[in-house]
């Protein structure tokens, strides 16, 4: 499903450039302005500098004088207001909204979503097209968003309804110790913990076999590995330095 953000009559420069930012980070690049106090808002060095390297969304925005031009193709609507509109569509946060869509793959046409001044926010007569308010929960006695906060939360929660990104685990992605390994890492521990005495080889009990399966329950890497060995070459030397 497209998705699309707009921004109405934005006065600022620097928010035109954090919505291209907060766009971006979620795999967003569909950005159409509508009226912007600035006719080469999308070449201010603040916006630039703001954007922090979202070029690609600045050199892909729109500038329009309608709403109409900016809802083209669009299907399903969703204003930002905090307050419900009398007469308007239905207020909800997003994710209750976006939780009672259709599956997104069978969705089609396109998610637009809007955003007006900084100063008035969205026009009544705006809000009134579209299927839903959605209002961010927020603080009742703080609850007013800077534009490009409320787009990155917005933006956040949408990418979630799609599916979001898989986050990566670093852990997960280093290569993890074999047998061998593990194997000589419990031999090393086993000699320097009998050359510190907490281990008596005449009577070992269990010890050895519940630090094996430690380590396997620990899906060790093979930098773990090498460091649970220096710990152990460590042992040795100081048991040697006090002998």
């Amino acid at each position: 499903m497209h998705t699309r953000f707009i921004l109405i009559e934005t006065s600022h420069a620097g928010n035109v450039g954090a919505t291209a930012r907060a766009m971006r980070v979620m795999g967003f690049d569909d950005l159409v302005l509508v009226r912007p106090r600035w006719a080469n808002v999308l070449r201010r060095e603040e916006t630039i500098q703001r954007a922090s390297g979202a070029l690609n969304v600045l050199e892909n925005a729109r500038i329009v004088d309608t709403l109409d031009e900016a809802l083209d193709g669009m299907t399903h609507m969703c204003a930002t207001a905090m307050t419900p509109r009398d007469f308007g569509p239905p207020t909800r946060a997003p994710r209750e909204h976006f939780a009672q869509l259709p599956a997104q793959g069978d969705a089609g046409g396109g998610m637009a979503f809007l955003f007006g001044s900084e100063r008035f926010g969205m026009k009544n007569e705006d809000v009134y097209r579209c299927n839903v308010a959605l209002s961010i929960p927020t603080d009742p006695n703080f609850g007013s968003l800077n534009i490009a906060g409320a787009v990155q939360v917005i933006a956040y929660e949408w990418r979630l309804a799609l599916g979001g990104y898989a986050v990566q685990d670093a852990v997960a992605t280093s290569v993890q110790a074999d047998a061998a390994q593990i194997a000589g890492l419990l031999s090393h521990w086993q000699q320097s913990l009998i050359d510190i005495g907490f281990l008596d080889p005449q009577a070992p009990k269990k010890l050895m076999p519940r630090l094996n399966q430690l380590f396997n329950r620990a899906a060790l890497s093979e930098e773990e590995v090498h460091i649970l060995r220096g710990i152990a070459k460590a042992m040795t030397q100081a048991s040697q330095r006090k002998s």
